[in-house]
Formats: C-alpha cells, sequence, structure tokens
C-alpha cells in the first residue's frame, strides 16, 4: 500500500527554517540579485573582452617594419649643391661713392702727425703741429695758438688751464712738463695783445660811462638801501640790486642778512650773498611791515614770498568758511601750511 505524499509544512517550520539559515543568506540573494549573471551574459562579456584584447595587440602586428636611416646619401647630395652654388658665385664689383663727383670733398686730409714722449717744454715756443705731437687734435692745437697770440703769450699754467676745449685729463697730463709758474702775480692787471686784431681795445677803467666801486666801502642798512647804493658792491649789478630791492619790499622788510639768500637770482651765486652780508645790516629793533591775514585780500596775500598763491588761495577759503582768524596759531589748522613756513611767516603777519 503506497505511503501518502507529505502534505505542506506547516508555516511555524517555515518561519524556523528562514531564521536558521541567518543573515548571510539575505547578503546573498541581494547580491546575486543585483550582480549576478547569466550564463549568455557571462558568454557575452567573455566575447567582448577578448575583441578588446584583440584591437589593443593589431596595430603593433599590422604596423610595418621601418628600413633604417642612412643620412650618408643626402649629405652627399647637400655637399654637391653647396660646391655647385658656390661656383656660380660671382663676386660683387667694388662701388665707389656715388656722390664723390657731384659733391667733392671740401676738407683736405689730415696728415698723422707721430707721436713724441712728453718733456719739459715752454708752450710759447710750441706750434700746433707740436700740440699735436703731444697728443692733441688738431682743432686744439690751433685753437692753443691763437690764444697765445690773444693773451701775448702764455705767463702761467693757470691761463691754460682756462683755455676753451682742453679737458681737466688733458691738462693733468700736461701740467707736470709745462715750464710755466702755477698762477699769474697776484697783482697783475688784465693786458691786452697789441696786434691789429685788438688794437683799439681799452681798459674798463679806460672807457667812458665807467664809474668804478669803491674799494673800502662802509657797510650800510639793508632795509634803507636803494639799488644804486647797492651796486657799490663789487659783482652786484644793476639786476641783481633790483631784485634785492623788490624781494624786501614784497617781504616787508629783512629781519636779518640770511634772507638774502631765498632771492632765485641769488641761489647759485654764494659768493655775491657773502658780498651783500659783509657790506650790509638790518638794524637792531627793526620791526618789519606787517600783513593783516583778516583783511587781505588774494592779490596781496599771494605777492608775498612765504604765501603764494596756492597758500593764499587755501588761507582766504580757510577764513571764508570758518570765520576770521582769532589769533596767529589759529594758521596751524591749515594742513598744507608747514612749519617751517610757519614760523617765517609768523613775524609778518597781524591778527586784528
Amino acid at each position: 500500500m503506497p505511503s501518502a505524499a507529505p502534505g505542506p509544512q506547516p508555516p511555524a517550520r517555515r518561519r524556523s527554517r528562514q531564521n536558521a539559515a541567518g543573515p548571510l543568506a539575505g547578503l546573498r540573494r541581494a547580491v546575486r540579485r543585483y550582480f549576478g549573471f547569466s550564463r549568455r551574459e557571462t558568454s557575452g562579456l567573455l566575447v567582448l573582452l577578448a575583441l578588446l584584447v584583440l584591437l589593443l595587440a593589431l596595430p603593433p602586428l599590422l604596423r610595418p617594419a621601418l628600413p633604417a636611416y642612412d643620412p650618408a646619401p643626402d649629405q652627399r647630395r647637400l655637399d654637391a649643391w653647396a660646391a655647385e652654388l658656390a661656383a656660380r658665385r660671382v663676386a660683387r664689383p667694388a662701388y665707389g661713392n656715388r656722390y664723390a663727383s657731384r659733391y667733392p670733398r671740401r676738407y683736405p686730409v689730415r696728415e698723422r702727425v707721430p707721436q713724441v714722449p712728453l718733456a719739459p717744454f715752454d708752450p710759447n715756443t710750441f706750434s700746433a703741429r707740436d700740440w699735436q705731437a703731444r697728443g692733441l687734435p688738431a682743432w686744439l692745437a690751433e685753437r692753443l695758438v691763437k690764444y697765445r697770440t690773444v693773451v701775448g703769450g702764455f705767463r702761467a699754467k693757470e691761463q691754460l688751464r682756462k683755455a676753451y676745449g682742453l679737458s681737466d685729463t688733458t691738462y693733468a697730463r700736461l701740467a707736470p712738463y709745462i715750464q710755466l709758474p702755477e698762477q699769474l702775480p697776484p697783482r697783475e692787471k688784465r693786458t691786452f695783445a697789441k696786434n691789429e686784431r685788438f688794437s683799439e681795445r681799452k681798459p674798463f677803467e679806460a672807457r667812458p660811462g665807467f664809474v668804478p666801486k669803491p674799494r673800502n666801502l662802509a657797510a650800510f642798512d639793508l632795509n634803507a638801501a636803494d639799488t644804486t647804493q647797492l651796486m657799490q658792491i663789487r659783482g652786484i649789478g644793476r639786476g641783481y640790486a633790483r631784485r634785492v630791492v623788490e624781494y624786501g619790499q614784497r617781504l616787508g622788510g629783512f629781519r636779518h642778512e640770511d634772507q638774502l639768500a631765498e632771492i632765485f637770482a641769488l641761489r647759485d651765486a654764494p659768493d655775491l650773498i657773502d658780498s651783500l652780508r659783509k657790506y650790509t645790516f638790518v638794524a637792531p629793533g627793526f620791526v618789519p611791515a606787517r600783513l593783516d591775514v583778516n583783511a587781505a585780500s588774494f592779490e596781496v596775500l599771494q605777492a608775498h614770498p612765504y604765501l603764494g598763491k596756492r597758500l593764499a588761495r587755501v588761507l582766504v577759503a580757510y577764513r571764508q568758511q570758518h570765520g576770521p582768524f582769532q589769533q596767529p596759531t589759529d594758521l596751524r589748522k591749515i594742513r598744507i601750511l608747514d612749519e617751517a613756513t610757519y614760523e617765517k611767516l609768523l613775524p609778518y603777519i597781524v591778527v586784528r
């Protein structure tokens, strides 16, 4: 009698078997579901990999073998071409100056003067050729000969040193061999050569209208001097005297002699400033003319040497915006007025 087929298992047993498999069975099922391949997909992947390998291997297999390069034939061909070009080359004829016939040379070619070693010499006996033999160019040698004729002969080395065109380097090279004193005698007057070119020239003292300047000049008040009195100082002409007087008037009077150095025309003449300081003075207790900064107009302010247009414009604008100045120290509130200018300007201003 056949046995009966087993019936369906109860749900309780099925759940107990699934629980017995554990979490690894769930992981295997997830991997197989998302990353598993069927037999057909596996075969297709293997065929695709084989084709990729074949494509990578075909280029080296199909590339033809290149022959080794031999540069010798090409070099021989280049040498042959170079020899052929050299044989065809024709030397260019030497062309003369096409302007020579149209514009002939006006200056003769100077001959070369042989040089001689330096030795003691008298420059009054030298010709232009002798100077050239000592290393001087022709134009300078001729100039020295003419200069010697004009001054009536060299009497000291300082005359040669003042010659136009003679550099300090050339003079220093020749000076030890010149048989002349270093300087002229202190009281030797300037004389002119008696030749047909300068025979009519006379000393300054003999010219009409020349007024000699006094040798012993007494010092005088700088603020009370006029141009005539200033011109008595040696070196001070009419132009310098006028500038000194005009600067003193614009300034309101000099407070000390050092203010002479502020005159633009005397900035490069320290010897003239020393002469003015020597023969002038400022009277003790002198009070300069003062400038009312609250009432003066822009034109009056900008004419003062210590203010100028820029500072005068700012001063007027500040006065209009903030009212009149109460005291001289209020000028420090103007930013462009530096401390040095303020100290110089202070004795020349007043606040009313």
